[in-house]
């Protein structure tokens, strides 16, 4: 028998339930209290530059039509028709003026609306109402720098309140290009078994994997390969790691390691990102530059790292399976060499068969497996590293950040979880973020006195 879901993460303690990755009812949960009130990315606008362009993508598991309007703004509706729920349109993208379902003819236009139905006069009697029959709207949509993400929720905060400090982060990588970014034409997707969880709370907080899992890998593409072979050089490495609102990024920084080169192999590339440098920080400060990178996870389902520049969702299959959509993500202005440098770059390394990314893979399909035992599902995960050792508004970044060798984001992570979860509104979690911000100011006051 399951326990009171509010029993499963006790983050204070940094304990986990492992039920929360395998339950049945727990997944059935998280897709409405989760998925169903969080802001979820939907789509870059490069995706769907055009009158008329759509994508279609999931939020939670649901299919929804992300679609650019007459009027240049970007909606998006449930990919269901309104008549016996078959898919509205079932390709994955293109360009249209209407949306017809392939089992009755029912008809749509760019905004979801219900505008034919065969044999109207003889079938309905002229009798239907169009109007109430219009594919469910996404009802709040939000761009920030080029990116789209949408939420069924009317409670959820605005977009930006959201994000909060994770704006910082965000903004380090996205944020300095004039232009901004664009994605890479093409979406490399594959299937993992094992929960969505894992990957994105890794994402979020998890540096401490890196020297034992990729060891290989950094060794192939450091500049001394030597530099990574038998010892731990993690303890040399400044960095920090930020958690809050359930978000998180980490990164050891870009002054204490050099394998960068290693990972372009591109002169082209190299040279452009140095010629740019001066861009860059007319854009975002010097401190987003060097300190901010790493790997990154916005609540609940959106990651990206900045080394390889690759960006992708884990889109939830049940409690034991995940597709992954990646894409790669390039400056909007650079020259088509270095966009290509870029791509190649990110197939080496974070794509499905990359480097590091199948080592990823490896790890949490492992994990999966093992959970399907009773006495491993029946046992306690531990969170603890780096608990107690948060502080805020240090080292000149902004919000709560611990040491890159830490557990706080991933904590954070379990926590906004387990808030929705309990089904918690959204003022009330705002009124408890409070009240543990308060709490952790005083104990910064009190470790520092």
């Amino acid at each position: 028998m399951t326990p009171p879901v509010n029993e499963l993460v006790d983050a204070d303690r940094g304990y986990i339930n492992p039920l929360v990755f395998t339950d049945q009812g727990v997944y059935e949960q998280e897709l409405e209290q989760v998925f169903g009130r969080s802001w979820l990315f939907l789509a870059h606008g490069s995706q769907v530059p055009k009158r008329g362009d759509f994508i279609q993508t999931y939020m939670g598991e649901d299919p929804v039509l992300v679609v650019r309007q007459k009027d240049g703004s970007v909606k998006a509706f449930l990919n269901q028709c309104r008549h016996r729920g078959m898919r509205i349109c079932r390709s994955d993208q293109g360009t249209s003026r209407t949306f017809t379902c392939s089992y009755h003819g029912w008809a749509y236009d760019l905004e979801g609306n219900l505008v034919n139905v065969p044999q109207e006069e003889r079938a309905y009697r002229n009798e239907i109402d169009k109007s109430k029959w219009g594919a469910l709207k996404v009802p709040r949509i939000a761009e920030y720098k080029g990116f789209y993400f949408g939420t069924w929720s009317a409670d959820v905060p605005e977009f930006e309140d959201y994000l909060g400090d994770m704006a910082y982060y965000f903004d380090a990588v996205f944020g300095r290009w004039d232009n901004g970014v664009e994605l890479v034409e093409g979406t490399s997707k594959w299937v993992i078994d094992c929960n969505w969880k894992f990957a994105s709370e890794q994402f979020a907080s998890d540096m401490y994997h890196a020297e034992v899992s990729h060891a290989s890998a950094l060794i192939a593409l450091h500049e001394d390969p030597a530099f990574w072979a038998g010892t731990s050089h993690q303890t040399l490495m400044p960095g920090r790691q930020f958690g809050g609102n359930g978000h998180g990024s980490g990164s050891f920084w870009a002054d204490s390691i050099g394998f960068s080169e290693s990972m372009y192999n591109s002169p082209a590339l190299s040279e452009w990102v140095t010629a740019n440098a001066d861009e860059a920080l007319r854009n975002v400060s010097e401190q987003q530059l060097l300190k901010v990178a790493g790997h990154n996870t916005i609540f609940p389902n959106f990651s990206w790292l900045a080394g390889p520049a690759t960006m992708r969702v884990w889109h939830p299959r049940g409690p034991g399976q995940i597709e992954v959509w990646a894409w790669t993500y390039v400056p909007k202005d650079a020259p088509d060499e270095v966009k290509a440098a870029y791509r190649r770059m990110t197939q080496r390394t974070f794509s499905p068969a990359g480097s590091f990314e199948t080592d990823d893979g490896e790890n949490w399909t492992e994990i999966q497996q093992v959970l399907r035992g009773w006495k491993a599902r029946n046992n306690t995960f531990n969170a603890q590293m780096g608990l107690g050792h948060d502080e805020r508004d240090v080292h000149g970044l902004p919000g709560r950040t611990s040491d890159a060798l830490s557990e706080s984001a991933a904590r954070g992570f379990y926590q906004r979880w387990s808030d929705l979860m309990a089904g918690l509104s959204w003022s009330d979690i705002a009124e408890l973020d409070a009240a543990r911000q308060a709490k952790e100011a005083l104990h910064q006051e009190v470790q520092e006195a």
